[in-house]
C-alpha cells in the first residue's frame, strides 16, 4: 500500500483528492486545522486515513507534525499541498494580505522544503502542490493571492530543477486550477467552474502521470495563454 499525505484535507480539492487516493489503495495522512472535519472524513474509511491537526502558518510546528505523521503511516511516497487561502480584498486590508502570505508563502515554503528534503534523503518521492491560474497576472481584487501563487509557481520550478539535478526518482508537480466549485471560489463573473470531483480526478491523473505542470480543468491552459499575451498597458485597464 502506497503512503500519501494531503495537507489541507478538511474540504474542497484536498478532501476530494484524499478520498480518491484512499479509493486507489493509498494509506493517507490527512491534515488541517479543523479536527471535526478530519474526524468525519476518517470515519468514512478508517483503515485508510490517519489524522494530524496543525496549521501550516505555524511554521515551527510543520517539520515535527509531518515527520510524526509519516512515521505513523510507515513511510511516504506522495505529499500533496492543498492548503491555501485568499480573499477578495479591494480595500487592501493589510491583515487579510498578511494572512494570505502567512499561509501561501511562509506555510507553503515550510511544507515544500520538508517534503523535498525528505524525498531527497529517501531517494524517491513526489511533491505536488495546488497553485492557481491566478499566478499568471496580478489582480486588483486580491493582490496578495495572485502574488503568493506566483511565488509558489516559481518555487516549484526551482524545486523541479533541483530534482532533475538529483538524478533520482523525485518528482514535483505544479497543479494550476481555474475556478473550482469550492468555498475558496469568491471571484466575480466566474466561468468554466469545475465540480470539485472532476477537478480532483484530473489532479489524481496528473499525479499518477508525474506531470510537471497541469491546468485544471484542461481548458484553463487556453486562458493562461491569453492572459500571458495581453500587453501590460491593456491588462491594467481590465476588470
Amino acid at each position: 500500500m502506497k503512503k500519501a499525505i494531503v495537507v489541507g484535507a478538511t474540504s474542497g480539492i484536498g478532501k476530494e483528492l484524499a478520498i480518491i487516493l484512499a479509493n486507489h489503495n493509498y494509506k493517507v495522512g490527512i491534515t488541517g486545522r479543523r479536527n471535526q472535519l478530519l474526524l468525519t472524513l476518517q470515519a468514512s474509511k478508517p483503515e485508510n486515513f490517519i489524522i494530524s491537526v496543525f496549521d501550516v502558518s505555524e511554521i515551527d510546528d510543520v517539520p515535527q507534525a509531518l515527520q510524526k505523521l509519516t512515521d505513523e503511516l510507515g513511510g511516504l511516497d506522495l505529499l500533496v499541498l492543498s492548503s491555501g487561502t485568499g480573499k477578495i480584498n479591494p480595500e487592501l486590508d493589510t491583515a487579510i494580505e498578511q494572512q494570505t502570505n502567512a499561509v501561501n508563502v511562509t506555510g507553503f515554503t515550510a511544507v515544500a522544503n520538508w517534503a523535498f528534503n525528505f524525498f531527497e534523503r529517501q531517494g524517491s518521492g513526489h511533491f505536488a502542490a495546488i497553485t492557481s491560474v491566478a499566478a499568471i497576472r496580478g489582480s486588483r481584487q486580491a493582490p496578495a493571492y495572485g502574488a503568493s501563487k506566483a511565488y509558489q509557481v516559481n518555487y516549484l520550478e526551482g524545486l523541479r530543477q533541483k530534482a532533475t539535478k538529483l538524478k533520482m526518482p523525485v518528482y514535483v508537480t505544479d497543479i494550476r486550477p481555474g475556478f473550482v466549485d469550492t468555498p475558496m471560489a469568491q471571484a466575480e463573473n466566474m466561468f468554466w467552474v469545475a465540480p470539485v470531483e472532476k477537478a480532483a480526478k484530473q489532479i489524481f491523473k496528473a499525479i499518477e502521470n508525474k506531470r510537471d505542470v497541469v491546468y485544471i480543468t484542461r481548458r484553463w491552459r487556453l486562458v493562461a495563454f491569453i492572459f500571458r499575451m495581453v500587453p501590460g498597458f491593456l491588462y491594467k485597464r481590465l476588470y
